[in-house]
């Protein structure tokens, strides 16, 4: 008895050590919780296993992609019926909320998006915290206006941890152009303090060879992210291949369409996993400028690019290493400069 009335209390210790490690435990899982539920889920609700693979080879891994799905382009499933898909749809409604939601609510939800550093103060401060996530940004200028190289450093900074100006999660990079090089990312990781090797195992790359295997690929990083956490999703540069495919006035239509089906996988993906999704974008000669303008160039992908990016960003060369950033288009942030310079070690301060 006595032996029982000295362990009763080292198990309460015992238990609240516990209890105080879980809620230590919960607190920091709390900043990283995921964005989106498994098609697995649905196996609990009468959902048959094979059908579920069915989902996953048309490129659904998500309850919220079936939710944000038509009925048409859930019934293009091979071997899903119009009857499995009225039922999945009353399904997903009672697990996915997309009825009306007070702007209260609506704040909250944003103030709970993070933000990744840039690996520029200046540059951070102009954007508000940095690359928001859970939308588009876009990022366009000529060669050598550091496109490129503040995709690299976002590979790095979104691993850090929140506080920090990361999101604590892994990045996916689709490379249409063949400029990403890993050698880069290990110097920007050894700037930040972090391990070389295990930052370039936090990425995925792939590279696109043309625009189908570019939507293509975006499959892929649908499946990927569903089974662990990412951040970052980049597209360096998303209009490149399909400038190349479409030639011509005649295939502009055809090109457009493609386009605009790309950008809404993209926002999409955006939406479902809470991922910073950053692509780049080239720019023509713009013959309708007149001779005296600042900028003579304007991004290609027109109307189709524009309205699908939440936060438009024009980059352009400064003096020396030095590069300015421009806000072109963003419905939160005023139109304003800052300078930023490119270095071995990614994106930093600008240099007197």
């Amino acid at each position: 008895m006595a032996a029982q009335a000295m362990m009763e209390p080292m198990q309460r210790e015992h238990h609240g050590i516990a209890a105080a490690e879980t809620e230590q435990m919960d607190a920091e899982t709390s900043e990283v919780a995921v964005s989106y539920q498994t098609l697995d889920l649905l196996q609990e609700h009468g959902i048959a296993a094979n059908d579920i693979q069915k989902l996953n080879a048309a490129g659904f891994y998500t309850v919220e992609s079936i939710a944000h799905a038509t009925v048409r382009k859930l019934s293009e499933v091979k071997g899903i019926s119009e009857a499995k898909v009225q039922k999945l749809k009353e399904l997903v409604k009672t697990m996915v909320p997309m009825d009306f939601k007070t702007a209260a609510d609506a704040l909250v939800d944003c103030k709970a998006l993070v933000t990744l550093t840039t690996g520029s103060i200046e540059l951070d401060k102009l954007l508000e915290g940095g690359i928001e996530t859970g939308s588009i940004t876009e990022v366009f200028g000529e060669f050598r206006t550091g496109k490129t190289q503040l995709c690299h450093t976002l590979c790095v900074t979104c691993q850090m941890a929140v506080t920090e100006g990361g999101a604590e999660g892994k990045a996916i990079y689709i490379d249409t152009e063949g400029t990403f090089r890993p050698k880069r990312l290990q110097e920007i990781a050894e700037r930040f303090g972090m391990d070389p090797a295990v930052a370039l195992e936090n990425v995925a790359y792939a590279r696109a060879h043309n625009s189908e295997h570019q939507m293509e690929l975006l499959k892929m990083a649908a499946a990927i992210m569903s089974q662990d956490r990412y951040a970052l999703l980049v597209v360096d540069s998303a209009t490149a291949l399909f400038r190349t495919d479409y030639q011509g006035r005649g295939e502009l239509s055809e090109r457009q369409m493609q386009m605009a089906q790309f950008l809404r996988q993209l926002t999409r993906l955006a939406e479902e996993f809470g991922v910073a999704v950053f692509i780049t974008n080239q720019v023509v000669a713009n013959p309708d400028s007149m001779s005296f303008a600042k900028d003579q160039t304007k991004p290609i992908g027109g109307n189709i690019i524009a309205h699908a990016s939440t936060t438009r960003l024009r980059l352009r060369k400064g003096r020396g290493e030095n590069r300015i950033c421009t806000v072109f288009d963003s419905p939160t942030l005023p139109e304003a400069d800052a300078q930023f310079a490119v270095g071995p070690q990614g994106v930093c301060d600008a240099t007197e």
